[in-house]
């Protein structure tokens, strides 16, 4: 994975939004610092935050859908560390096709801030603690409060129309 190329993501203006933030248990001690910077992230763009937290990432999908209906924006946080059978594929693919059919069945945004990765190094090398190359938790809920503000502007756009 790697982090060259990433677009600079613009502060988004979130007054009065809201974001709920859903995070797994699993991997405690990486998901907990996603968790911190990204609630951190949401406040400093001026969301109100709501936080959850479910088992494990694949019962991330499901809360985040119950989410989606009823927030402007959701991001999901986790953390899946390759293991030495088959299983880590399959829950990396589940995960990433339930939120992004969330995402596009209800119509809300869904930052996907699930860390993927080898070993635990690598998680914290994305996890936005001291010393971190990157902070996949800030990074996910700025994408999704960034694709709220637009999707906002879309809703406007669209009654505006409707009126003639």
């Amino acid at each position: 994975m790697s982090h060259q190329g990433a677009p600079e993501i613009p502060r988004a203006n979130a007054e009065g939004m809201t974001v709920a933030i859903v995070s797994t248990r699993w991997n405690e001690k990486i998901v907990s610092q996603l968790h911190a910077r990204a609630v951190e992230t949401a406040r400093g763009f001026g969301a109100k935050v709501d936080e959850y937290w479910v088992a494990g990432a694949l019962e991330l999908p499901v809360v985040v859908q119950a989410c989606a209906r009823r927030y402007d924006a959701v991001v999901a946080l986790g953390c899946v560390i390759r293991g030495e059978t088959a299983h880590f594929t399959y829950v990396c693919e589940s995960v990433t096709a339930g939120l992004t059919r969330v995402a596009l069945d209800e119509e809300t945004p869904v930052g996907n801030g699930v860390l993927t990765v080898d070993d635990e190094d690598q998680a914290l090398e994305r996890a936005g603690g001291e010393d971190a190359k990157e902070d996949k938790g800030a990074d996910a809920v700025a994408a999704a409060l960034g694709a709220a503000v637009e999707l906002a502007k879309v809703r406007v756009v669209g009654r505006k129309q409707e009126r003639g």
